[in-house]
């Protein structure tokens, strides 16, 4: 069974629209829609926003639906210039940007009392990932990297910068660290996909409106290809 977790509506419906739904079942304000796509078992949901809805969404797919993988799919703001709108990252570790412990030692962005500072995504999910990408969005960029996240819509220059220095991350976004710390907890295997719709900066605002379309429709072709791939 292979979970899939979209953030907005938006970045789920495409792919419920070519799924064979079996059952649905609401729980925490999330409906679970069970059934097949590319002929694989799949359950997919849209979590809500922010990473405790991502980790209440995470969770109910390892109890309720016993996955075997979680995928994430999504948009993200870039945080490094080679990485352009419509570009793909490909979730190589993924870490909370907005964790804070350094007053007593920690890493920025460690948990404390955690054995990890970032959370490793499946070396297999990510070899697909790159495969599916080079077959259905051949013309776009491709990127593999550590994806950051925190509850924040990263639209300013400094805030970017200073993301960028301390984590060395490749897109920003607000789930995907949620997503990879309650599948590392449960021990299945994840990967976190984001399509690029922003810089991350000044320009995020009239960015974030005009590509989410195009971002959101790479991103539903990647999903759909691994699928079809996952053994």
């Amino acid at each position: 069974m292979i979970g899939i977790i979209g953030a907005m509506d938006e970045e789920v419906e495409q792919i419920v629209a070519v799924m064979d739904i079996e059952r649905e079942e609401t729980k925490a304000q999330m409906t679970f829609k069970a059934g097949k796509l590319a002929g694989k078992d799949v359950v997919i949901v849209r979590s809500g926003i922010g990473k405790v809805n991502a980790a209440v969404c995470t969770q109910i797919l390892v109890d309720d639906f016993g996955v075997d993988y979680v995928i994430n799919t999504g948009i993200a703001g870039s945080l490094k210039n080679e990485i352009n709108i419509a570009d793909i990252v490909i979730s190589d570790d993924v870490l909370h940007h907005d964790m804070d412990a350094t007053g007593f030692g920690y890493a920025p962005g460690q948990i404390p009392r955690m054995d990890t500072l970032s959370f490793k995504a499946d070396a297999k999910l990510i070899e697909l990932a790159k495969e599916s990408c080079a077959k259905v969005v051949p013309q776009i960029g491709v990127h593999v990297g550590r994806v950051v996240s925190g509850d924040q819509f990263i639209s300013d220059k400094a805030i970017k910068e200073r993301i960028s220095a301390n984590f060395d991350g490749y897109c920003t976004e607000m789930e995907g660290a949620a997503i990879a710390q309650a599948a590392y907890l449960n021990g299945v295997p994840f990967v976190i996909l984001r399509a690029i719709s922003d810089k991350a900066d000044d320009s995020a605002t009239m960015d974030y409106p005009t590509f989410e379309k195009q971002a959101i429709h790479n991103s539903v072709l990647l999903l759909k290809e691994l699928v079809s791939r996952i053994a």
